[in-house]
């Protein structure tokens, strides 16, 4: 399957902004599940300075920056991906989720040592000695590493509201925590404090959903923005995929375009502005299949 994304931003400044400078992590990542087969970000007005590298943890980061006075900025990113079927994972199968953090310890590894790093605390994502009651339930000892996340993911989907516009990007876990409610970027935070706080790796993932489903399937939430969900390590397969927005399996409807240790590391724009006082923001999405 084949699917056009365009995602266009627009910024309109009450005052003209003087000077910008800017970071797109917009560009679909090439994956063993999808591939970017042409990608294209425009600014307007034109951008003085361009320039693009990628950062550490594999994302393609844009850097852009405006020079000159200008009523509004407008970035539209517009890319073709292919997406290919991930195989099925057996969840009663493989290492148990306590015997886990051990042997990230005395893995020799590389794809495990590198995973150690999602077992910490990070900017938006602390240790919470609460998240124990969440999971209690859900990682009782011994139990599959697949089975445990699966059974949180769908925890987390039945507990929670989805609740647009309840949250910011600055909203902690605790406060998610206490209220039960919140959006896909706070339900993946949510899901990966829970997933670190047992010793286990977790990243965040940013991408899109299909906007228009097949005939017959549901849409799903978050499909008409940016997305966000949750990726585990296992031992010997590498990192796989939950959502706990719609407690579904991402596959090949969620398409990826940043990941990080949370929303912190792979903001799909993030910059700074000079003059133009407050702005209006908007956010335009569409993912549909060619």
């Amino acid at each position: 399957m084949v699917y056009r994304i365009r995602h266009q931003t627009t910024y309109r400044y009450e005052e003209p902004a003087n000077l910008c400078h800017n970071e797109a992590r917009l560009r679909p990542l090439d994956l063993p599940t999808q591939r970017c087969l042409d990608f294209r970000l425009s600014v307007e007005p034109t951008a003085d300075f361009r320039a693009s590298r990628s950062d550490g943890y594999g994302n393609h980061v844009d850097y852009f920056a405006i020079q000159r006075p200008h009523e509004q900025l407008v970035i539209t990113a517009e890319s073709r991906v292919e997406a290919r079927p991930e195989s099925q994972l057996q969840f009663d199968a493989g290492v148990a989720w306590d015997e886990l953090p051990a042997l990230l310890l005395e893995s020799t590894d590389t794809d495990a040592i590198d995973a150690r790093e999602f077992t910490l605390p990070s900017t938006l994502v602390p240790r919470l000695a609460e998240l124990d009651e969440l999971t209690a339930d859900d990682f009782a000892p011994g139990r599959p590493l697949l089975e445990a996340v699966d059974a949180l993911n769908g925890r987390i989907f039945r507990e929670f509201e989805f609740k647009p516009g309840y949250t910011d990007v600055s909203t902690p876990v605790s406060s998610v925590l206490e209220d039960r409610a919140g959006v896909c970027q706070d339900f993946a935070h949510l899901m990966i404090a829970a997933l670190r706080s047992r010793g286990l790796p977790a990243r965040y993932v940013s991408g899109y959903l299909e906007t228009l489903p097949p005939p017959g399937k549901p849409k799903l939430v978050g499909a008409d923005a940016s997305h966000a969900w949750v990726s585990v390590f296992v031992p010997g397969q590498g990192w796989a995929d939950f959502d706990p927005t719609n407690n579904v399996r991402p596959g090949d409807r969620h398409l990826v375009t940043a990941i990080g240790r949370d929303y912190a590391d792979v903001a799909p724009l993030r910059g700074v502005t000079t003059g133009g006082a407050g702005h209006q923001l908007d956010v335009a999405v569409d993912v549909n299949p060619e």
